[in-house]
């Protein structure tokens, strides 16, 4: 009965009246956009993202530092962290823990990544009027190709690339990827034997490890006519805001069509192209 006494009250209960500034002012108000972030939240994802580059390790006060946090509030969201199971300490060093592990076997490693990206290789492929690929790092010597675009299907992600797999000596991704180890893990991660696939494909380890060190100096990779005759391929490097690889960034044509062009000044455009998908990941 008390809801029917609230309905007999609200009905014989006289207006209210509103003044013409408060209708302004709430107007105003709702016109405004909202931070609806939780700023603990987002401070906790940067201490874990932190955490995933120290393997071994790293204390409380190393970690405010490196992100720019308070000491007690570093130490509050790690303890928060180490009790739900998202962080371990051993002793006084911190690293990510076991739900980190368990969640992320459960989750799609792509998931948002080529939504975020998309539009920007969409923008990139018509620019340079060539396929562009977006590789991601999966290992030291391993990658997927997550999203590209074409210039000639703008807004169709086609599947001529994606999910395809690529030898690493013969994919200027994958000279990207290697470029990242040691000649010594190259040799060990590479197979006994470096398939053929074209007269021009790079088969002897010691070439392929001077290839390398070309990579490494110039800041790029180019495949020329050695995965298929026909087709070339420039890869920079996507790297994170601590300079760690992500992936790569591909440009795939024709030979004589870009090799007509300044392979110099093209890779330039393509790493800056590279460095806005890394702020896009970031």
């Amino acid at each position: 009965m008390a809801a029917g006494r609230s309905t007999a009250q609200d009905e014989t209960a006289p207006a209210k009246t509103v003044p013409d500034e408060a209708v302004g002012d709430e107007e105003q108000a709702s016109a405004e956009p909202l931070d609806l972030t939780n700023k603990s939240v987002v401070k906790a994802t940067v201490l874990l993202s932190e955490l995933g580059r120290h393997r071994q390790g790293i204390t409380v006060t190393e970690i405010a530092q490196l992100v720019g946090m308070t000491r007690p509030t570093a130490f509050r969201l790690l303890l928060s962290l180490e009790q739900s199971g998202f962080v371990a300490r051993v002793d006084n060093r911190y690293m990510l823990g076991w739900q980190m592990a368990r969640l992320g076997r459960l989750a799609d490693p792509y998931a948002g990544v080529v939504s975020r990206i998309q539009p920007l290789l969409n923008d990139f492929a018509t620019k340079f009027n060539e396929t562009i690929t977006f590789v991601m790092v999966t290992g030291e010597a391993s990658y997927d190709v997550v999203a590209e675009a074409s210039a000639s299907r703008f807004l169709n992600a086609s599947a001529m690339w994606v999910g395809g797999h690529y030898p690493m000596h013969a994919s200027a991704a994958g000279k990207v990827v290697l470029a990242e180890l040691s000649d010594e893990k190259v040799v060990a991660a590479l197979p006994k034997r470096l398939e053929s696939f074209t007269p021009k494909t790079i088969t002897r380890r010691d070439a392929l490890l001077e290839e390398l060190r070309r990579v490494r100096e110039q800041g790029y990779a180019i495949l020329d006519d050695e995965l298929e005759e026909g087709l070339f391929v420039i890869a920079c490097p996507v790297r994170d805001t601590s300079g760690q690889l992500l992936g790569a960034l591909t440009l795939n044509g024709p030979t004589q069509r870009i090799k007509a062009d300044d392979l110099g000044s093209l890779a330039a455009k393509l790493q800056q192209a590279a460095d806005k998908v890394g702020d896009a990941l970031a």
